[in-house]
């Protein structure tokens, strides 16, 4: 008896250990909470300051990210964190990281700038709306940073990279940058009729997805990328697209891939 209850109670404490997983987050990231009036809401703002932003009187460039639950810390991700303050700060790099809390059963709906027969969603616009009226007007006055839209970036995965290439669109004079990582065009074709009705697209942008994502996957990315090359010519090498081979839709294909597209974007 007595055995059996100090196995249970081993057992007990490796679980609560395994499930009670320790912070990952930088010192370099803070969190801060925003009204969201364009969402009737509030959210939660993760904010990454370059390591010297202490100690100097520079300006910085900013990128703006979805999903930050899952950017900075493994405690709070769902399947694994980006390592974003990781790699920016062994790049000792020289940018300002704004990370937007999820709206959890609201992602949907906020992510995606049309909406889908079966799975509804199309708020993205309200979304947006807030990051460009609300909280980068916010940043801009708080922090020190380069306002211009050849200094502002919008970087996402899945719906995520649907919506920054979505940003890059609606908002050109905003957002001079997108990272967009295995976007979910499939969401709707109205992403391609907007893409073609578009004027000419001036943002520098980065598309990653892996091979082995879903079948439609590689070759959504190729028909907006030809797309893209109609709009602009393709000499300008304002678009890069990488594959990754045996790439599959998780964390770890964007956490590894983020370095590569910092450092092409900046």
């Amino acid at each position: 008896m007595i055995r059996l209850l100090v196995f249970s109670i081993i057992i007990l404490l490796v679980t609560l250990k395994l499930n009670a997983q320790e912070s990952t987050i930088s010192k370099n990231v803070s969190s801060f909470v925003i009204e969201a009036p364009e969402l009737q809401t509030q959210k939660k703002i993760w904010l990454y300051l370059p390591e010297d932003y202490q100690t100097s009187n520079k300006k910085y460039p900013v990128i703006y990210m979805h999903d930050a639950q899952n950017l900075f810390d493994k405690k709070t991700s769902f399947a694994g964190e980006w390592e974003v303050d990781e790699t920016l700060d062994s790049l000792k790099a020289q940018v300002i990281v704004v990370g937007i809390e999820h709206g959890n059963d609201k992602r949907l709906d906020e992510l995606t700038p049309f909406s889908n027969e079966k799975y509804g969603g199309g708020k993205g616009d309200a979304y947006l709306d807030f990051i460009v009226k609300t909280l980068k007007p916010h940043i801009d006055k708080t922090y020190r940073t380069k306002t211009k839209a050849k200094n502002t970036c919008i970087v996402g995965s899945s719906l995520g990279g649907l919506i920054s290439f979505y940003a890059v669109l609606k908002y050109p004079k905003v957002f001079g940058k997108a990272g967009v990582f295995s976007p979910s065009f499939w969401f709707s074709d109205e992403i391609y009729s907007y893409m073609e009705k578009s004027d000419k697209v001036k943002a520098k942008i980065y598309f990653l997805c892996g091979d082995k994502e879903s079948d439609d996957m590689v070759p959504d990315l190729k028909k907006m990328e030809t797309l893209l090359d109609r709009n602009r010519c393709y000499c300008l090498n304002l678009n890069k697209t990488v594959i990754v081979e045996d790439g599959e839709h998780n964390e770890k294909l964007w956490r590894e891939g983020f370095k590569n597209a910092y450092l092409w974007l900046f």
